[in-house]
């Protein structure tokens, strides 16, 4: 449903969110985020070119995010990498249908529309909120976190 690239780039705000308390390096990132590092630059710098991630350089350097998750949707961030592009013209080309989508991709569009709102209506903070055993990023199950806190009982 979604790119590689928007799955990579929603693995790596997920892990900024969830350790906000310093800049990571992009190593790290990609480390705890299963996504090969030279990908991830890139994804990372799109991030920032959209202002959802801020970069910072030096010896104390590296990736945070720019805006709270809270208020930083799943719509956001997939759109800032790989938007999702709904169907307004016939994806075939075919001039009778023009603007008039044919039943077929007009019922795709709906589809479309539906996900664009659940993207849209979801933050990053709720996924990291919600109460599952399952937390982004870990091993399924798990007995303690993958940054190894201690999982509440």
């Amino acid at each position: 449903m979604i790119s590689q690239t928007a799955e990579y780039a929603l693995r790596a705000v997920v892990y900024l969110a969830d350790h906000a308390d310093r800049p990571h390096t992009a190593r790290e990132i990609a480390k705890a985020s299963h996504v090969p590092l030279g990908y991830l630059s890139k994804v990372l710098q799109e991030l920032v070119r959209a202002g959802l991630v801020a970069s910072q350089r030096g010896l104390h350097g590296g990736f945070r995010l720019a805006r709270s998750p809270a208020k930083l949707t799943v719509w956001d961030v997939i759109q800032a990498v790989d938007p999702i592009r709904r169907i307004r013209t016939c994806p075939l080309g075919l001039k009778a249908h023009g603007a008039n989508l044919c039943p077929m991709h007009h019922r795709l569009d709906q589809a479309m529309a539906m996900v664009e709102e659940a993207f849209r209506s979801s933050t990053v903070a709720e996924l990291l909120a919600e109460p599952t055993s399952s937390k982004p990023l870990c091993p399924f199950p798990h007995t303690k976190s993958c940054d190894h806190r201690p999982v509440p009982a």
